[in-house]
Formats: C-alpha cells, sequence, structure tokens
C-alpha cells in the first residue's frame, strides 16, 4: 500500500523526512524515495528498491547528497516515486499513496484527446503517480486538479506535492480511507500517515485532515484549498492489522483498539463455552499479540508466547516477491518454547485470516513441538472480498481466499450467494466453513470477530468505516 512523510520548516527538513519516512516502512516493501527543496539546487530527488534492503540502510547518506527546508518521503508497495513533474501547474514533485482500479480507462482517455505520452512505467504499466499528475493537469490549479483526479478515478488516492517554492501541498483521498495528519513544531509543520511518526520527531498533531481536505503549508501557515467532505469510509482493516500499534487514526488508538477487539472475542467465548479447556492464550505475532492480551485479560486465562519469531535478520515475512519464499522465511523464523507447547492445549489469536497457508505451518509447528491442541481466533470477520481500494492483500483473485475456496469446495458457485450465512458462526453454513477451515488448517476450533465487534472495538460509527472486504457493501 504504502505510506509518507512531508516538512517543511526553518531548520533542514531532510533529516526529519528521513526518520519520518522510515516509520512507514511496515507500510511498503518495494520501492522508496525522497524528494527536497532549496532555493540554490531547487528540486532534488532519489529513488531506490528496497525489496531486498530497508528504507535506512538505501538513505543513509541522503543528509549528504541533498537539503533543504522542505521535503516529502515515500515508502510505496509499487510505483518508484516521487515523481519530478513539469506542467502547466508548475514543477513540482509528487507521490501518492492508494489505488488506481480504471488506470487503463484513464489512460486511454488522456492520450485520445491530448495526443501525448507517459514516460514512467513499472512492470509494463504505467505509473500511477504520473497518471495522477496527468489528470491533474488538466485543470488550472493544483487544488482544482486533485478534486478532479480524485473524482476521475475509480479506487484512492491520498496526494503529497512538494513545489518549487518549497510549499507542501498535501491531501487525503475524497472518501478518507486512509489518514493524513498534520504536526506542528516551533518552526514548521509536518505531513504524516503514521501519528507516531510526528511525535517521535518533535512534532505536535494539530489536525488530522477530513475526507477530501486539501491544505498548503509553509514553515509558518497551513493555508486549507479545500474543506472536507461529508461522507468518509476510513479502512476498518488499520485498526486489527496493518496500522502500526502506537498510531492514532481519528483518535483512536491501534493497540488500545485491539486489546479491547480481544476483550470482546474473548466474551463470545465465555458467553458460548468455547474456551474452557485452554491452558494458554498465545497471539500470532506479532499483529495478533494486543488482540491475544486482550483475550487473556477478559478471559482469565494465562498470556503466553509459545514461540518467539526471530527477526534480527527477516523482519518481515512478507518482504520476499515470492509467496512460497515467504512462507519458507516465516518458517525459519518461529522458535519453539517447549515448556509452553508440550501437552498443552493452545488458544492463538491472529490479526485475520486471508489464505491461511503460514498460519497452517505455524500450526503444525505448534504439533511437531508437542502441542495437545490448538484453537485459532480471527481478530476480524472472514475476509470474503479482495479489496478494491487498497493494496493490502496480496492476491491475484478472490479465490486465493481462504473463504472463498472453502465455500467453492463446499457448495460451489451456489455458495457465493450465500456470503452472509457463511460469515456468521451461528447459521448452518456458518458452522460448516469454520469446520471445514479447521479440517483443512489443522484446527481444534476456530471462531472469527464479528462485524459488530469490530466496529464496538474501533469505536466509530459503522457508516464512517469500510467493511468491504467482510461484507461487500461500499
Amino acid at each position: 500500500m504504502g505510506g509518507f512523510f512531508g516538512a517543511v520548516c526553518k531548520h533542514d527538513a531532510v533529516s526529519d523526512v528521513f526518520f519520518g519516512t522510515d516509520y512507514h516502512s511496515h507500510l511498503g516493501t518495494r520501492r522508496a524515495g525522497m524528494a527536497a527543496y532549496n532555493s540554490e539546487d531547487g528540486l532534488q530527488r532519489e529513488i531506490h528498491n528496497i525489496q531486498n534492503s530497508p528504507f535506512r540502510t538505501k538513505f543513509d547518506k541522503v543528509s549528504e547528497e541533498m537539503s533543504g527546508n522542505s521535503a516529502i518521503g515515500v515508502i510505496s508497495d509499487y510505483d518508484p516515486q516521487p515523481l519530478m513533474i513539469k506542467s502547466s501547474l508548475g514543477t513540482y514533485a509528487i507521490c501518492i499513496i492508494g489505488k488506481i482500479n480504471n488506470s487503463e480507462e484513464l489512460i486511454n482517455q488522456y492520450l485520445s484527446f491530448t495526443h501525448g505520452h507517459f514516460n514512467s512505467m513499472t512492470g509494463g504499466l504505467i505509473n500511477s503517480t504520473e497518471l495522477f499528475a496527468a489528470l491533474m493537469g488538466q485543470k488550472s490549479t493544483i487544488d482544482e486538479g486533485i478534486k478532479f483526479a480524485q473524482e476521475s478515478i475509480d479506487g484512492t488516492a491520498s496526494i503529497l506535492i512538494l513545489k518549487d517554492n518549497g510549499n507542501i501541498i498535501a491531501a487525503r483521498d475524497r472518501l478518507g480511507r486512509l489518514p493524513v495528519l498534520i504536526g506542528k513544531c516551533e518552526d514548521g509543520y509536518c505531513v504524516t500517515f503514521e501519528s507516531f511518526a510526528a511525535h517521535k520527531l518533535g512534532y505536535e498533531i494539530v489536525k488530522e485532515l477530513g475526507p477530501g481536505e486539501i491544505v498548503e503549508l509553509t514553515p509558518d501557515s497551513m493555508t486549507q484549498l479545500a474543506p472536507p467532505r461529508d461522507k468518509m469510509k476510513i479502512c476498518a482493516f488499520l485498526w486489527s492489522y496493518y496500522g502500526y500499534p502506537t498510531s492514532t487514526y481519528e483518535g483512536i488508538n491501534v493497540e488500545v483498539m485491539r486489546n479491547k477487539n480481544g476483550e470482546i472475542i474473548a466474551k463470545n467465548d465465555i458467553d458460548n463455552k468455547n474456551n474452557d479447556e485452554i491452558d494458554y492464550v498465545g497471539g500470532v505475532p506479532d499483529s495478533g499479540t494486543p488482540h491475544a492480551i486482550g483475550y487473556a485479560n477478559k478471559s482469565g486465562i494465562p498470556f503466553a508466547r509459545p514461540f518467539i519469531k526471530y527477526t534480527p535478520t527477516w523482519a518481515r515475512s512478507f518482504t520476499p516477491t515470492h509467496q512460497n519464499e515467504r512462507n519458507k522465511i516465516a518458517k525459519m523464523k518461529q522458535i519453539a518454547i517447549h515448556d509452553l507447547i508440550i501437552d498443552k492445549n493452545l488458544l492463538f489469536v491472529d490479526d485475520s485470516i486471508v489464505r491461511g497457508t503460514q498460519l497452517k505451518e505455524t500450526v503444525d509447528f505448534l504439533y511437531d513441538n508437542g502441542a495437545k491442541s490448538v484453537h485459532m481466533r480471527s481478530a476480524c470477520p472472514p475476509i470474503m472480498y479482495s479489496c478494491k481500494f487498497l493494496n493490502f492483500a496480496r492476491t491475484n483473485s478472490e479465490m486465493d481466499l481462504i473463504t472463498r475456496k472453502t465455500i467453492m469446495e463446499l457448495e460451489g458457485e451456489e455458495g457465493f450467494k450465500h456470503i452472509e450465512e457463511y460469515s456468521d458462526s451461528k447459521t448452518e453454513r456458518g458452522k460448516n466453513l469454520r469446520k471445514a477451515i479447521c479440517e483443512k488448517l489443522h484446527f481444534k476450533s476456530l471462531e472469527f470477530q464479528t462485524i459488530e465487534g469490530i466496529v464496538e472495538a474501533i469505536g466509530i460509527d459503522k457508516c464512517k468505516l469500510c467493511t468491504y472486504c467482510w461484507d461487500g457493501k461500499e
């Protein structure tokens, strides 16, 4: 998916943006870039591939190579960026985070009436950032261009622009699916996806942009170029998985939400007497752990870590491009604590169950090390739809989802007419789905958080949350 950080200050901003961007490394694994502006050199830019080496390693000399009182940085899961653009709107550096689904249609429309061309291509495809800039350039001002481009695309795009006068323009996507926050220090402003990145660098969060809101920042001012829209659909999956524990979105901290979410899952199990025989509760590390702590606190069952991930050399199991490599690395990282596994009935909470491939490896690993039984709880509802708005799940089709695959095995395509029943553990179809996944992944029992439960844990009205991946509702 990706994340960005920008700063415009009276002091040199490059160091702040280096560390601020690095704090978004959990959001992308392919490309990263920075751009800076100073009056002597103008706009400067640097882009690196970070698939096999982290951001910090690739950009460790950036303070020696560029300087300026304003800078932007981005972690990108696909397109190289920021791009340097010269157009009727001026010269600027731009980066986007999100997803454009109708790019082919927009490209054909643009080429048909401009007879122009695109320069930046990635994997044979037009760079999404250049496409957005091309759409933007069809209007007479940057703010009108941003609004036009956001209205034109099917998908999501939050924008960070560094102008050739050093000002920064930030825009949240029009439905607010992703967060964009503004921080202030004594001599400037920053823009960030993750709130903690601003805090660690001495900025106080003073504003969270509303859906579609656009602001322009200088070291001394923040000017609103477009007001927020009324409708918001922020991604609920941010809290259950993708967001960093120390971050806060719409006033709700990720770690606090996950603890509460685990408590709600535990209450459901207590009410249904589903956890009477459990010896230890654990989280599938790392993002499942806070959900598990909440579960343990509510249930009174001891929390334990029956296995630990060895992360000094492989910090992220999804770093390699190929799934089989990711599975291999995930297995190599798991180191058992035998005293907490042998002859024990274990209940684990995972942040989500997407394909189930790595989870099966984990469960088999626990049984190989002497577990008596392994029960699984998912901190979010069954994922029934691939996300259309963000690049969250690395799935080529919805049939990669274990839920869809299992429904097909149980009932064929007829089953897809009854997704809501399969999601509900109280229905016959719902029970059959959970039983089949248990057999497939070797769980003793399986349950998912409900949509009502996860909405309660977040604490934001459901109408303001995107729950598409669970219920298919836009």
